[in-house]
């Protein structure tokens, strides 16, 4: 039985033909912003990406942590 596999045919700067995205918003975009704007954004991102990086090694640290030896007992 021969298996059926879809291809999408794409232009050669990586974009499907007909596709609304492809066609009209990324073009849209690239006309109208800066460069300036295309590194802010690309910088957001990454520091975005950098959060989430702090918060699970900060999990991490916690989950990992040794468990108090003994118990605290207060004293009058």
């Amino acid at each position: 039985m021969a298996e059926k596999t879809e291809t999408t045919s794409t232009t050669s700067t990586g974009r499907a033909p007909g596709c609304i995205v492809c066609e009209t918003v990324i073009p849209f975009f690239e006309r109208c912003w800066s460069d300036a704007t295309r590194d802010h954004f690309r910088n957001s991102r990454l520091e975005f990406l950098k959060g989430i990086r702090t918060l699970l090694d900060t999990r991490i640290a916690h989950l990992t942590r040794e468990p108090s030896k003994g118990t605290h007992v207060t004293v009058e």
